[in-house]
């Protein structure tokens, strides 16, 4: 017979299992899971749902979500798998796929460390937890291809990819565009770009979006004007201290970087070195982060919107999971140029 004490702490002795709760209740553990998983309606008394309650509170009673829905042959957890989870951009991104989930379902994420890419091996690892559906973003083709696991999946920013699975995808490339008109029309004709590390497809698009645009307006990227580190203000100040003795000698006036984050430091080593912003060296980003609207000075951005890439991605893998069909496969979403005072003409010269 069990103690008074512990009864009052189930926890310091045994796990607490439904059949203990049957025990407590004095109903059958098919009724205990009835009531735990809420589906009692017209098959659970209204007294017996109230024992039952009653003993899992005094128990301490917790369902085993997980064991029960692998018996099942799948669990409720949906795997986000995503490169350099350092870039900030990806908090509003997995908050968007949450409020999408809801709470019936758990979000697993499977990171890398900052510069590499997600390998498949490690992300077929996961599967052995039957997840209910995968979102993978920013992929490249050669991580698709190896991955090949079955269930619903749905990729994020994954330009030139929709063969592979229903997407969620940024117009990168219009903002892109944008950002290179806006800065030739500032009077820029040698600028430099700082790039990811990172060999997603959504940077290939950004640079070579830019690029030739840029090229279509005259600008051009002198010898040394291309820099890659990873999505880190430290490393981002570190190569811009190196690189800018031979910008300023081959007459760069601004600098075009793939995320925002990569900006920060730019922003940070520019002002140590004393380098005038705007006026002798423009500084742009790509993401639009809710701080560079408040950095000094305030940056100038492509705004691509993180928040609605989560939601709507989530959105599409729940129909999917639960058995709708999709009625657009494939969803882009605009971006969008945020102009702040980072960029202007360049020094001696005025807008056109």
């Amino acid at each position: 017979m069990e103690s008074a004490e512990q009864l009052q702490h189930p926890a310091r002795s045994r796990r607490v299992t439904a059949a203990m709760v049957a025990a407590r209740a004095g109903v059958s553990t098919a009724t205990v899971s009835l009531v735990a998983n809420g589906k009692t309606a017209g098959r659970v008394s209204e007294e017996n749902i109230s024992r039952v309650r009653e003993a899992i509170s005094e128990l301490g009673y917790v369902v085993d979500g997980i064991g029960s829905s692998l018996a099942k042959g799948v669990s409720s957890i949906v795997i986000l798998v995503a490169p350099d989870i350092s870039n900030p951009f990806f908090a509003k991104v997995i908050a968007g796929v949450r409020e999408s989930l809801g709470s019936e379902y758990q979000l697993l994420l499977s990171v890398t460390d900052a510069g590499e890419f997600p390998q498949a091996a490690d992300v077929r690892r996961l599967m052995s937890l039957r997840p209910a559906g995968l979102l993978v973003d920013a992929p490249n083709a050669g991580f698709l291809e190896d991955l090949s696991v079955a269930g619903p999946l749905v990729l994020l920013d994954a330009p030139g990819l929709e063969a592979y699975a229903p997407s969620v995808n940024l117009d990168v490339a219009h903002g892109a565009r944008q950002l290179a008109a806006h800065l030739a029309s500032s009077g820029h004709r040698k600028v430099a770009y700082l790039d990811s590390v990172t060999g997603t497809a959504t940077f290939e698009v950004r640079r070579s979006a830019f690029l030739a645009e840029a090229e279509e307006l005259a600008m051009s990227v002198p010898d040394g004007g291309f820099v890659s580190t990873t999505i880190d203000v430290g490393a981002a100040a570190a190569a811009f201290a190196d690189a800018w003795p031979q910008w300023q000698r081959n007459g760069i006036t601004a600098v075009v970087c793939a995320t925002d984050t990569h900006a920060y430091g730019v922003l940070q080593e520019a002002r140590v070195a004393g380098v005038r912003i705007p006026e002798e060296l423009a500084i742009a980003g790509f993401d639009d982060l809710p701080y560079s609207a408040t950095s000094n000075p305030s940056l100038t951005s492509v705004h691509l919107p993180a928040t609605s890439l989560g939601v709507q991605a989530g959105g599409q893998l729940r129909r999917l999971m639960e058995g709708s069909p999709l009625q657009q496969p494939q969803l882009t979403l605009e971006s969008s140029l945020v102009v702040r005072n980072s960029t202007s003409a360049p020094l001696g010269r005025s807008l056109t």
